[in-house]
């Protein structure tokens, strides 16, 4: 058994493929995505989980992975902002985004993209409500919620 602190191998189920990572199981997801998958679209923001920045999807779940077990997560279905995005075209959410100018600074717009997927996977008519309480994890301090909102309804397809 490992002692603690030691590095361990880890599989995880990133974005659709396999990916082994020699890390101590307890390293924060955060850190194996950027530092040992080269995934850089989750951010650390206030590693605490309070923020949004670093929010991915687990299992189709918003999950916040500054402060997630990369060692919890074996088996399970991760996936990252860079998923959204696939041989060249855009899922309907990041497309959205870039439709409405959603993003001005860009360092929360991952992790809502995500929350926003997430969401619509489990409702595809969302109302105003119902998107910002799903978004309500996620800080934006450059203040484009309105068009943050507005790209949501059009990822779902409806009018703004």
């Amino acid at each position: 058994m490992d002692e603690p602190g030691d590095a361990g191998a880890i599989t995880l189920h990133v974005n659709g493929e396999i990916a082994r990572v020699a890390a101590d199981p307890r390293t924060p997801l955060l850190y194996v995505l950027r530092n040992d998958l080269g995934l850089t679209g989750a951010r650390f923001g206030c590693g605490a989980g309070q923020c949004g920045a670093c929010t991915v999807l687990v299992e189709g779940r918003p999950v916040t992975s500054c402060n997630t077990p990369a060692g919890s997560l074996e088996g399970a279905r991760i996936e990252t902002v860079e998923s959204l995005s696939r041989d060249g075209r855009l899922h309907e959410v990041a497309a959205a985004f870039l439709e409405e100018q959603a993003g001005q600074c860009g360092y929360c717009i991952p992790g809502i993209m995500l929350r926003a997927k997430a969401l619509l996977a489990q409702n595809p008519a969302p109302t105003r409500a119902e998107i910002a309480a799903a978004l309500d994890g996620s800080l934006c301090r450059c203040g484009t919620h309105v068009r943050i909102l507005r790209a949501v309804s059009r990822a779902a397809g409806a009018r703004p």
